[in-house]
Order: C-alpha cells, then structure tokens, then sequence
C-alpha cells in the first residue's frame, strides 16, 4: 500500500502536485468558513450533565434563555472629572446606552479578502444597566456581543463599538473602561501584535536558514515550508469538515494547535526523505532522479508511517476522556496527521521526482561525499564514554524533573501580570464592589414537582448564600417566565478566575445550597468559577486514564514495530524522563520563578502526548539506524557510532525546525507556557534522548538491546535461530 502510494506519486508527480494545489486552495480558502461553525468559547460546553455546572449551564439556556455563544463585556462609566454621579449623570448614561443598543455594529473587514470567504460578525449588541457604586463613582453598563472571542471578526466588531462608545460619552463629559474576556483579549492580543509578526516571522527565517546551512539549496530550503502549508489547509478544512459531519465542537485554540503541530511534524518528514534522497543520489549518480525517489520513499514511507501513526494512537486515546475539550482535540490531531502522512507519501515524493537532483541546486554536495566531522566524533564520544554520557544526561533530566516539587494545576486564565486596560478596569471595580460582579457565580434553582416557584420562598437560601465568607454581595432572585426556575446570582470578593473562588464555589456555596435548598426544588451552581471547579476534577480524571492507556498503546505498537521486548522499554523510559524533565522545567518556570497560579490544567496531557508520540518519532529513527548498523559486521560499539554519525544531521535538524515551529505559539497571548514547555520538550528528545541517552545505553547492552531475537553480524539481521537464512534487500528496516 504505501510503496503503491510513493510508486504512482513519483511516475506520475505533476498530476499529484496540481491535485494537491487544487485541495489545497480550495480548502485553505474555505476553512476559515467551516472552522467558523464548529468551534466554541464556552468551557462548560465541554463538560457532561452530570457535572454541576453543566447542569446549571443547561438550566441557563433553556430556562432563561442564555446565548451559549455570547459573550459579556463590562463598560465602567464615571464622570470626566471624577466627581460623583447625580440624578442627571445616570440619565444621561442610560440614554447614551439605549442609542448604543439600537446601533447595528458592522464588522470592520480587510480589503484584500473576499467577502464570501470571512463570515460576517456584524451585529446589535445588548447593552443593559448593570449596577452603580456604592459611593456613586461610576455606573456599571453589560453589554452582550455574540460570537466566539477568539475569532478575528468578533474582536473588530467589538473594537468598533468600544470605540463608538467612548466617544459617544466623551462628548458628554464621561469617561469609561471596558473589562471582561473579549475586552482583556483583545487588549492582550493588540499589545502583542507587532511582537507576533516579528516573532514568527524570525521562526520562519530561522526554519529557511536551518535548511539553506544543511543543503546549500534555496529550492530545498523554501519547498518544505511551500508544501507543508498547502498540505496543511487541506488538514485544517478535512478536520472542520469532519466535525462538521460527526457534530463535534471543537475549542477556539484547536486550529491554532493544528497549524503548528503540522507545520513541525510536515517539515520533520520532508526532511527524513530530503537526506535520505540525498545520500541515496550521491551512492548512485547514474540512476535516474524518478527511479532513485521511488526508492527512497517507499523506503522510508514505511518509517514515516509509523511515525505518523504513533501519534494517531496516541491522540485517540482521547476519546477516553470525559472533558470535552480533550475528547475533540484527540480526533481532531489525528485526523489532520492522517491528512499530513497522505500527503508525505503522495506529494512530497511527487516533489522529488519532479525536481531530482535540481531540488539540491546549487550545492555541489552530490559530487562527493561528505568525510568524517562532528557527527562521526561526537558518535564516538558517545560510545567511548557510554556510562558518563547516560549519568549525565540521567542527571540533566533528573534536575530539570525536581521542578515537579508542588507543582499546581491552573484552571483559569491566569494573571499576566500586564496592565492591559481591561485589568486595569477590573482592578477600579473591585475597589468598590465585590471582584466577582462583572462574573458572577449563579444558582439555578428548579422545581420537582411540576410546582411553581416564588422569591419569597427563596428566601432562606438566598441569605444563606450571603452569609458565606467569601461572598460579597447576592442580588435578588430573578424568575424565568413560567416561575419553573430561578437564578440567584453571588458576587464573590475573590477574583473569579483565581483558586479562591473556585474552591469558593465548589465548596461552601454548594455546601449551603445543598442545606439551604427547600424541598421539591433542586438547585445547581454555575458560572466561571463553579465551571473550572469541575473542570478541575474532570481533567484529574481524564489524566489517570489517558496516561497508561497512551502509554500501553505506544509501546505496543514499539513492539511491534522494532520486534523487541527489552528496546521498547528503553525508549519509553527514555522518553518517560523527558517527559517529567519538560514538565518540571514548566514548572520550576512559572510557577516558581515566574510566581504564576500553576501551569495550565491541559499541559501535563497535551505536553505527555507531543513529548512521547513525537519524541518517539526520532527514537524511532535511531533505534532502527542502531539495529542495521549492528547487522555488519564489527563490535556493536562500532555500529552505534556508526548510526549516531548518520542519524545526528537528520535528527537535530528536524528537531531544531520542529521546537521552532512550536516556539511561535509564543507569540500567541496565552500560550507562553505551551510554546516553553513544547519547544524544550522537542529539543530535550532530539539532542539528549536520542542522540546521547539511547545510544549510550545501546552501547553498553549491546546486541543484546534487540533480546529476544538478537540480530547477528552478517546476518542482514536474522534471527540466530535462523542464522543461515538472509533478508532481502527489501525487507531490511527503513532508515533515514
């Protein structure tokens, strides 16, 4: 199958390109579009009913109508010259807010993209009174926007209307302030524009000049970055599409992930069949271009597809989680990497054939090959001093693992530390009213009976709520239409994104609802805070099973593919260290150096299943290089330092070019830690897991590494017992 994929891809490479140019655009064009209509901003979406939250979230929507797409922006409104509000001041703000709910907002759009491609975001905002100071210095105003915060035309939408509204109460001697999340954003992501462009555009420059230093060619510099984004709109629009087909919600960073995750991992494989197409053309300069790459990709697409599908496995084990939020990201990866591995096997062949030897121009490379340099003498460094290069790099991972000392989990944003506007706006709040009033914690309460419900009889649980500590202010109980259900909305002192008011929630207030509730009524907590509670115990559960399960699988299918027992083992563990190393450096980062809340609650998940599928890759690449090399003749030292010497261009290029595609999440607001503990992660697996520690300890185990069908030299690695037979060319294991 996949050498009748590389075969017909390589004798028939133009019609191959133009196909994939064609997918290509078209998708690339549509998926904004398709992407549009299956991601969602609200967590507690994720969630199953049986969480509490959820259940009140359900509550919401069907009982009182909540817009699960909507999303709530605070305007602080205080007199210009910071003097109390009078009877007149409130007048002329709720009249401004009236002409600002009648106002339709038209989504600012780029001239240079058509219309039909960018879905329309224009719109009437809701804009009500909320509430006033207690000491009258400024007025509260909500106003609801529709549409994820992510997306670029809610943000434009929104930036028109803070503008309109600031200027509609400049004239009228106010000032205001915008808070919540689109508002902190947006402001996030606008002081972090220039900082983005330039970032990723010096993480692409450096991609290019990794390339044109490893092959002194501009074509073969430039075409892996070319052909990885063409195969890389036709993932993204395959994976919207087949969410769109199964009814999967998919959350907002999704996308984002996807692009880089396939920007590394595309280049990654391209890269294995660059050097390798190379070697092979400089061992044999009179076989023609076409022949030679349907050689080395049906040669080497048998590796890169067990590459691939390592990492299938590993993010289908996903759909074993009960956080949505994990359980549409794990199909969501694997699709697009499935797409990824279709295109390294039809199009990036298709490439070599129709460039042959060009694609090297104008290195001279392929007229000589290459002496002895630093690969070969850092592969017999290794295999000299095989027990000081594993202790050492057992102690660098060791130390960077002492980080995972008090690690914590964070379920909220997190605090920046930056002054946007928006926090700044949320700190002049909450120096007069509770910080939880422009997010507050919401009771649902419901009948049982089919009965009806009154605020009076609600009245005990309301002042039970506000005799909680943490609890700043309950408002009054508000009614749905038919008096089925109610909402009574607390206002924690706490900062609802902080460990406060989550524990806050999850604990004392649902401890006096569930004392306080009177009979025939149930009752639900909800909100920001209650949502990350829950979120919190689901994500603890999601992390006991995924793990050994993803474990279990990758190390099946390491057995299965190096037909070994005692291999499998090394490298798991090996990539075991550097999974708790990667870890522990986030940690030892952020939370103890940096002072953050915790690391994010999806790191120890995302980063355990990038870190091992993907580390496994280049393990994978060495451990096979290590097999055929001790398939010669020679002490199994030699083999190994035969195998470091080359494997190491290969694997500490793709390294180098995949933790810098993940370094340019850092440019996205957020994500920092993502990015940190990604891009460290790679570089730990490609330099000290595969380069150092593997062959360290295949040094020192020896033919024996292979237990129990050890390969014997001159045997084309035959089993002992068949030690007469020998394996044909064909059937030896791919090698980069």
């Amino acid at each position: 199958m996949i050498r009748a994929l590389t075969g017909f891809s390589t004798r028939h490479p133009w019609k191959v390109i133009a196909l994939w140019v064609v997918l290509g655009v078209a998708l690339s064009a549509l998926a904004p579009l398709l992407i549009a209509r299956v991601t969602q901003h609200q967590t507690g979406d994720f969630l199953p009913r049986s969480y509490d939250s959820a259940a009140a979230l359900h509550i919401a929507q069907e009982q009182f109508g909540a817009n699960p797409d909507a999303t709530i922006v605070t305007v602080l409104v205080a007199r210009a010259d910071g003097k109390s509000l009078g009877a007149a001041d409130k007048q002329r703000i709720e009249a401004e807010a009236a002409k600002l709910a009648q106002r339709r907002v038209v989504m600012p759009r780029e001239k240079d993209v058509p219309q039909f491609l960018v879905p329309d975001r224009s719109q009437t905002p809701k804009v009500a009174p909320a509430m006033t100071a207690p000491d009258r210095s400024f007025e509260l105003l909500s106003v609801q926007l529709t549409g994820n915060p992510s997306d670029a035309g809610v943000q434009g939408v929104y930036r028109t209307f803070r503008d309109d509204a600031r200027d509609r109460f400049a004239e009228v001697g106010m000032r205001t302030g915008f808070t919540g999340g689109l508002a902190d954003t947006v402001d996030t992501t606008d002081a972090h524009e220039t900082a983005a462009k330039v970032g990723s555009a010096l993480i692409m420059g450096l991609i290019v000049l990794l390339n044109v230093l490893v092959f002194r060619s501009v074509l073969a510099a430039l075409l892996p970055l070319l052909a990885v984004a063409l195969v890389g709109g036709v993932a993204l629009g395959a994976v919207a599409g087949a969410a769109l087909l199964t009814g999967r919600k998919l959350d907002a960073g999704t996308p984002g992930l996807i692009n880089v995750v396939l920007l590394g991992i595309g280049i990654d494989y391209l890269l294995f069949l660059l050097f390798r197409f190379r070697e092979h053309l400089r061992d044999r300069p009179d076989q023609p271009a076409r022949e030679a790459a349907e050689q080395v990709s049906g040669r080497v697409g048998t590796a890169i597809t067990s590459a691939a599908l390592t990492i299938v496995a590993a993010f289908a084990t996903l759909g074993l989680a009960t956080f949505g939020q994990f359980r549409s990201l794990g199909p969501a990866i694997a699709v697009a990497v499935l797409v990824m591995l279709l295109g390294s096997l039809t199009l990036l062949p298709a490439l070599l054939a129709a460039a042959g030897r060009k694609m090297f121009w104008p290195s001279r490379a392929l007229r000589h090959k290459p002496g002895e340099g630093r690969a070969a003498r850092f592969g017999a460094l290794v295999t000299r001093r095989p027990l000081t290069m594993l202790m050492a790099s057992v102690a660098l991972l060791a130390a960077l693992a002492a980080g995972l000392a008090g690690i914590r989990m964070d379920y909220g944003r997190g605090d920046s530390g930056e002054r946007t506007p928006a926090a700044a706006t949320a700190a002049e709040i909450s120096r007069t009213l509770p910080a939880g009033v422009s997010d507050p914690t919401s009771v649902y309460v419901t009948t049982t009976d089919g009965g009806t419900l009154t605020t009076a009889g609600l009245d005990g649980l309301s002042r039970a709520l506000s005799q909680v500590d943490g609890v700043g202010k309950v408002a009054r109980t508000v009614l749905n239409e038919d008096q089925q259900a109610a909402r009574i909305d607390v206002y924690p002192t706490a900062d609802p994104q902080s460990q406060e008011a989550r524990d806050l929630a999850s604990g004392p207030i649902r401890a006096a609802v569930a004392r306080h509730t009177p009979a025939a009524m149930t009752a639900h907590v909800g909100g920001t805070a209650a949502i990350f509670a829950d979120v919190a115990t689901a994500v603890d559960h999601d992390l006991k099973i995924v793990f050994p399960v993803a474990a279990a699988l990758i190390g099946l299918i390491l057995v299965l593919l190096l037909r070994s027992l005692l291999a499998p083992m090394v490298l798991m563990l090996s990539v075991g260290l550097g999974f708790a190393a990667t870890l522990g450096a986030a940690t030892l980062l952020f939370q103890h150096v940096l002072g953050e809340p915790g690391v994010n609650f999806t790191l120890p998940l995302v980063l355990f299943l990038f870190v091992v599928a993907l580390g496994t890759d280049y393990n994978i690449l060495i451990a096979d290089r290590i097999r055929e090399e001790m398939r010669q003749p020679g002490p199994a030292r030699a083999a190994v330092a035969r195998a470091v010497r080359h494997t190491t261009p290969a694997i500490a290029t793709a390294g180098l070019v995949l933790a810098g595609s993940f370094a340019t999440l850092a440019t996205t607001p957020g994500s920092e830690q993502v990015a940190f503990a990604m891009t460290l992660g790679i570089m730990l697996s490609a330099l000290v897991l595969s380069l150092v520690l593997v062959p360290a300890l295949a040094a020192l185990l020896g033919r024996s590494l292979w237990w129990p069908v050890r390969p014997r030299p001159g045997t084309g690695g035959v089993p002992e017992h068949r030690a007469t037979a020998t394996a044909p060319e064909t059937d030896r294991v791919a090698t980069y």
